[in-house]
């Protein structure tokens, strides 16, 4: 059992008071024998049997009510997860609160989501066992807020839903930097998550380095974790993968292309009536799914000659997730599609200069430009969108042009040259080259994001088709996107926080692989780059929500979107905003809409070594996890003294009038 005052435990020895007073009154008396009371005393012995067990009862009961107001005072606790407050008062409790698209889902016949629940279970449950000081560290900035009760949870705006996804090992790291920075004491750490795989990030190689971190705590610090990882089947998510304007001979129309998906592995038919919105103007069409998965490409909306620039959203009828039921986007006229291609010998790039140059949409126009480091200057770097640089990395002064570049949201896509020079970028640099004994096929690769993903319709690329010849080995950290047989990296991405920057360890010649023979992996991968990197020159963009400096986001406004989004948290909210001429749609990841929980014994190995407890519950159950049960104790206190005053009164005998 637990208690919310455990030292007042220590007055429990005072139980024993009434066991010494007895004892003390019993060598009150010295023992006289006489004759002529030898018969009483005889006559005593025949009922002494039920007089003995009299004062062992009222010994008891005695006991029992002394014990009963000790437990009252020390405040016990009762539930479901018990020992979890051991250890007396905390001097710091944090609060990790996910606010994630999947924290909305609702509960089985409910209206009230998890994240809900999960704000008012723990505004109940701290506020019972009490702390010096409250900590908020929610999903979207990360950054500690300390609280003056922890009801705030139930009235700050910086707790309510949005649509940026968690990233647990921030929010961690943010709590031990409080911790290290402010000298707490005894510290608690609550965390109020779904076990999304995606907002764990469970491989990440940041989770050793924080159990290692909290194991150096000397004060002790606690780990508590709410969560409520049950999913909701036959939950249907949209989302628009592809939006396009274009002029035909019968006018100006526009081709939307969704994606259904249903968690769960039905396979009955569902309709599905979908709402599509242009501007304000609605219109509505129903499909069929069958199975988990739906897709609608380029559907043909028409639109007027004046309508050059817009906004869209498709929805979909209320389920058990509200966050995904809807999708934004903007639409424009499509810029045209610039790549510059940098090498130090021009003839060995034209590979590379065919697939960035052909378009694979007939209205938007692509050039690539070859240039040699000498001609960087002339370079009107505001119209790229990609940059493939086959060259040694650049000195200091392009490699700075390089990173504003990057830092607008353009991509760099680097190819090794034939002799490296030693410079590095972004903290990365060529090695040496390998020749393998025979040719090489890729071993692993991610299909699941970024360029090498798979196609909309869910066919996987031919990356494992490809030969690779020769490569240049990396050195730096990277994010590896396909690697070789012994974890080689062929492909690689670099972490930025805008654009994108890759390293591709082999060239597109006959001599070094087969990327240009085999060339779709080629042309698919340059050109979602330079997709990417267009997003940035026009005038519409679509954005995830979280990825924005939120900084950017205060100027922005609201054209339509999520109404409980304060305009200081535009970046983290569904909806379309306006910057300038400039129209952004702006929506929840594509990993929001993956159903996979975190597995139980991957939770526990997160945790492995440290103090950890944790509580499984589901939306809608709105008690406190734990309850005082103090008024129980004093009940018994109090039936112990009756029952302990009953039999104390005498034993009624009768008068002598009524014996005769």
């Amino acid at each position: 059992m637990s208690f919310l005052q455990p030292m007042l435990l220590a007055a429990l020895p005072i139980i024993a008071l009434p066991i010494i007073i007895h004892l003390i009154n019993q060598r009150r008396y010295q023992t006289t024998r006489w004759a002529a009371m030898m018969f009483l005393l005889a006559a005593n012995r025949m009922s002494r049997g039920y007089a003995r067990i009299r004062q062992w009862l009222i010994l008891l009961f005695r006991t029992l009510a002394i014990a009963g107001l000790i437990f009252a005072i020390s405040r016990p606790l009762a539930s479901g997860w018990l020992g979890m407050t051991a250890g007396g008062r905390a001097d710091t409790t944090i609060i990790l609160l996910d606010r994630s698209p999947s924290m909305q889902q609702l509960g089985p016949g409910a209206v009230v989501s998890k994240l809900e629940t999960g704000r008012q279970q723990l505004a109940k449950t701290l506020e019972t066992l009490g702390s010096t000081r409250y900590v908020l560290i929610e999903s979207t900035k990360n950054v500690p807020r300390e609280l003056n009760d922890p009801t705030d949870l139930l009235n700050l705006p910086e707790t309510e839903p949005t649509s940026t996804s968690a990233d647990l090992p921030a929010m961690l790291q943010a709590a031990h930097s409080y911790i290290a920075a402010n000298q707490s004491g005894r510290t608690e750490i609550w965390i109020c998550s779904d076990l999304r795989e995606n907002d764990w990030n469970a491989e990440s190689s940041r989770w050793k380095s924080l159990r290692d971190s909290f194991l150096e705590f000397s004060q002790g610090v606690r780990f508590h974790l709410l969560a409520y990882p049950r999913a909701a089947p036959q939950n249907v998510a949209v989302r628009v993968t592809d939006v396009r304007r274009q002029q035909t001979s019968e006018g100006v129309e526009l081709l939307v292309s969704l994606h259904l998906t249903r968690e769960g592995d039905s396979d009955e038919r569902l309709a599905v009536p979908v709402q599509l919105e242009i501007d304000g103007a609605r219109s509505e069409i129903n499909v069929d799914m069958v199975g988990t998965q739906y897709e609608l490409k380029d559907y043909r909306i028409g639109l007027t000659e004046n309508q050059k620039q817009g906004w869209g959203r498709v929805s979909i009828p209320a389920d058990a997730n509200p966050a995904d039921n809807d999708f934004y986007f903007a639409f424009d006229e499509p810029p045209e599609r610039h790549t510059l291609i940098v090498a130090d010998d021009p003839t060995n790039v034209r590979p590379l200069q065919l697939t960035a140059s052909i378009s694979p949409d007939p209205q938007a126009k692509s050039v690539a430009t070859v240039v040699t480091e000498d001609q960087l200057g002339t370079v009107e770097w505001e119209q790229m969108a990609l940059v493939l640089w086959q060259a040694p990395l650049p000195d200091a002064d392009v490699a700075q042009q390089l990173t504003r570049f990057v830092g607008r949201g353009g991509r760099v896509v680097f190819f090794p040259p034939r002799s490296t020079s030693g410079r590095e970028f972004m903290g990365v640099a060529w090695q040496d080259w390998q020749k393998p004994p025979k040719e090489i096929g890729i071993e692993t690769w991610r299909s699941d994001q970024d360029i090498l993903a798979h196609t909309l319709s869910g066919t996987s690329l031919p990356v494992g088709e490809l030969q690779i010849r020769e490569y240049c080995e990396l050195s730096g950290e990277v994010t590896p996107l396909a690697q070789l047989p012994g974890g080689t990296p062929l492909l690689a991405r670099v972490t930025t926080d805008h654009g994108g920057v890759y390293f591709c360890a082999t060239t597109p010649a006959p001599s070094d692989s087969t990327l240009a023979t085999n060339g779709i992996v080629l042309y698919v991968a340059v050109q979602r780059a330079l997709a990417s990197g267009a997003e940035a020159l026009g005038n519409t963009r679509q954005l995830i929500a979280g990825e924005q400096p939120i900084e950017l986001a205060t100027t922005w406004e609201r054209l339509t979107g999520d109404e409980e989004g304060l305009s200081t948290e535009y970046a983290f909210h569904r909806g379309v905003y306006t910057a300038g001429d400039r129209l952004l749609a702006v929506n929840r990841s594509a990993e929001e809409e993956q159903a996979s929980l975190l597995a139980d014994e991957k939770v526990a190995g997160l945790f492995n070594g440290l103090d950890f407890a944790r509580v499984d519950d589901e939306a809608g159950t709105i008690n406190s996890l734990i309850e005082e049960i103090w008024r129980v104790f004093l009940a018994i206190m109090m039936v112990s003294m009756i029952v302990e005053a009953a039999l104390c009164l005498p034993k009624i005998r009768p008068t002598q009038g009524a014996a005769a």
